[in-house]
């Protein structure tokens, strides 16, 4: 065998094992669908065909047709403002103290005969411990969220209470920062210019999901960090 045959050989040897071992590179995680783009699909999905009042004049979707109706939103669809201003705060703190003393003492008088009092014999054995612990802790975390976002009424429950949820992006320098808040509300609590603050609904779920390089670097350690951190005594 030559040499060219000898290097087209071990050519071979050494790609074969990588081919056998290559991986398909995993599909790009689709793009976050924002929420506009969500609610302009399920309206395009959900297109009905218009209501007709055959024999009459008055339509149900005419022009003037709520002209006399209270135009606080109350209908699947409607779009209201709802005022965020949400503070909590909470303060939680403890003390530990232990103090613990104790002593032992054995001696032994005679063994096979008077002794000395000084002797080594007069303190045979003398045990004396003492325990302190003084701990201290503290915890604080406060929370204070203040915005203005629009949301739409999604259902209608039988007792005329609306749900509602309403989404805000914000992005700025390659940071996106998304603001949720979904909840229930009565009809009679919107104002004139369907107005509500947070305080008036129900079961009020707030969320904010952010990406970029700020929430990279505040994320939760990996698990070998935590597990680590358990294991650890130091």
């Amino acid at each position: 065998m030559n040499n060219a045959a000898k290097l087209l050989l071990l050519a071979t040897s050494l790609v074969i094992p990588f081919n056998l071992f290559a991986k398909e590179k995993p599909p790009k995680a689709p793009k976050l669908e924002s929420s506009l783009d969500a609610y302009l699909r399920s309206i395009d999905e959900d297109v009905s065909a218009p209501e007709t009042a055959p024999g009459s004049l008055y339509h149900p979707s005419g022009r003037y047709a709520e002209f006399a109706r209270d135009l606080r939103a109350s209908q699947l669809g409607d779009i209201i403002t709802i005022v965020v201003a949400d503070s909590a705060s909470a303060l939680t703190r403890g003390t530990t103290r232990l103090n613990r003393k104790s002593s032992a003492n054995a001696s032994v008088s005679a063994l096979g005969g008077p002794t000395r009092a000084a002797g080594p014999l007069s303190a045979l054995a003398g045990v004396g411990g003492e325990q302190k612990l003084d701990g201290q802790g503290e915890t604080s975390r406060e929370s204070d969220l203040r915005t203005t976002l629009a949301a739409r009424v999604v259902r209608v429950l039988a007792n005329g209470n609306l749900v509602v949820e309403g989404t805000k992006d914000i992005g700025v320098n390659s940071e996106r920062q998304r603001v949720t808040v979904r909840g229930v509300i009565r009809w009679n609590d919107l104002n004139s210019l369907n107005r509500i603050t947070s305080e008036r609904i129900s079961d009020l779920e707030v969320r904010i999901d952010g990406k970029g390089v700020v929430n990279d670097s505040v994320r939760r350690p990996g698990f070998l960090y935590r597990l680590l951190l358990g294991i650890l005594p130091f």
